[in-house]
Formats: C-alpha cells, sequence, structure tokens
C-alpha cells in the first residue's frame, strides 16, 4: 500500500505529466491534447439530409462476464484526449485519436479486447487497482499470466505502469508508449515505482513529450522485471502514432502479447 505522502506525489506526477503532455506549464494543455477549435459554422442546402455517424458501442469491450481461460486477453488504455472530450476525440494537430478502429485492429488478432472510456480527470492509481482488481480475476479464473498483455498510450501507460508495480507478477506483458519523459522517470524512481513483468516501451524520434524509457528500465532491474524492449519509430508524427492503429506500433504489440 502506497504512503499518504507517495500518493500525493503520484497524483501530482499524473496532473503535470498526463495533462499537461509533459510540458513545461503543469496547467497548459499540450499540442496533442488541446481542445480543437470548432470550424466555422455553415448552412447546408435545405435539401440535404443531416448526417449521422453510427454511435460508437464501446460496452463490447467491457470486462467479460464469462473468462475464457483458452484466449490471451488484453486491455487497451487510452491517452487522456478522451477524457477531456469524450468520444470523438480530435486534436487540431493531430486528428481525430481513432479509439474505434485501434480497438477493432487489435481484436482482428484474436484477443479479447478490454477497454473503457475512462472519465475526465480520472485518479490513475485508482484506475491502476481497478485494472489490477481485472487483472487478478483473470488469472482467478484460470487464464495464464502469460497470456494478458496491458497496452497503455500517454496517460494510459502511466496507469500501466502503475498496474505494474502493483500486480507484481513476472509474467504479464505490458507496452508502455509514449510515457517517459525525463521529469516523469525521475518521479516514478522517488516513488519508488519498480515495473515488474515483460515491459516493451514504444515511442516516436520526433515526440517532443516522451522518451526513452531505459532509465527507468535500469531502475526497475533485479525488482520484478523480466525482460524489456524498446522500439523507436520514425514516423514522425511524434505523439500522433497514438492517435492511429499504424502497424509500427500494433504488429511489435502483437509480437510482445506472444499471440501465435
Amino acid at each position: 500500500m502506497l504512503s499518504k505522502h507517495k500518493r500525493q506525489a503520484l497524483i501530482f506526477l499524473l496532473v503535470a505529466a498526463f495533462t499537461a503532455g509533459c510540458g513545461s506549464d503543469p496547467n497548459a494543455a499540450s499540442p496533442a491534447e488541446t481542445e480543437p477549435v470548432p470550424p466555422a459554422s455553415s448552412t447546408p442546402p435545405a435539401s440535404a439530409a443531416p448526417q449521422t455517424a453510427p454511435a460508437f458501442d464501446i460496452s463490447k469491450y467491457s470486462f467479460p462476464a464469462a473468462v475464457d481461460p483458452g484466449k490471451h486477453h488484453l486491455f487497451y488504455l487510452h491517452g487522456k484526449i478522451i477524457e477531456d472530450q469524450g468520444l470523438p476525440a480530435a486534436s487540431p494537430d493531430l486528428g481525430e485519436y481513432e479509439y474505434k478502429a485501434i480497438l477493432e485492429k487489435l481484436g482482428s488478432y484474436g484477443f479479447v479486447v478490454i477497454s473503457e472510456q475512462r472519465v475526465k480527470n480520472t485518479d490513475g492509481m485508482e484506475y491502476a487497482q481497478r485494472i489490477a482488481g481485472q487483472v487478478s480475476a483473470l488469472l482467478t479464473a484460470g487464464v495464464p499470466a502469460k497470456n494478458i498483455t496491458i497496452v497503455g498510450a500517454s496517460k494510459g501507460a502511466g496507469i500501466t505502469i502503475f498496474a505494474s508495480h502493483l500486480l507484481e507478477n513476472e509474467e504479464i506483458n505490458y507496452v508502455i508508449m509514449a510515457i517517459c519523459d525525463p521529469g516523469t522517470v525521475a518521479e516514478l524512481k522517488r516513488n519508488e515505482m519498480s515495473l515488474h513483468g515483460n515491459v516493451l516501451s514504444i515511442y516516436d524520434a520526433s515526440d517532443e513529450l516522451a522518451g526513452s524509457c531505459q532509465e527507468l528500465f535500469s531502475f526497475s532491474e533485479g525488482k520484478g522485471i523480466s525482460k524489456h524492449d524498446e522500439i523507436v519509430l520514425h514516423v514522425g508524427t511524434g505523439h500522433g502514432i497514438l492517435f492511429k492503429p499504424l502497424d509500427e506500433w500494433i504488429i511489435p504489440v502483437i509480437q510482445w502479447a506472444g499471440k501465435p
């Protein structure tokens, strides 16, 4: 159990690092997560019928009512922009966060994909405890730890780090995308938040908000981390890699999860 001091420090970390997109001003929104300016309204022709996009039914990705121990299970924790805007969510610089397409792409590889839309200003540690409880339920139901993968993007990656620390399981797979900047890593180390299990870091070389997790990997050596690796992409969109189901990160995730 975390002490009150450590919990307060970690909550501050989430507010500063993930609300501001790891920027210098903790009260300013990052370029990737700024509320987009609505386009100027225009009046459609009288004969034009309004076009309404079908609603995204996120409930199909809820934690399963009946667990199949023979299936590979994958949790996907989205970026903070969806907390801030709801669905659909879009950045003026990076476009729409293609949440539905990401879940569908991951599911196409045969995973039981588990994901939910977090509410605004979600407490990262409390949510990590929720995820840890769901993972424990899978383990109790007979799902092998090696067949469980947690994938997090930006703030979702921060929550994934917390879940890894809480679960203390050396066989579960984790993918943390676009999370490690020097300030965030320093705060995690100060609060002794070591990683456990098999951890893959992915980020784009042009990302101004996140970088290498090697320092966090080194800090976690001998404390429960089993294996780790890091992939630096050169897509060129920085934090924008998180917004789309790009093969550049989807395929490594599938491979890291050990899906045949």
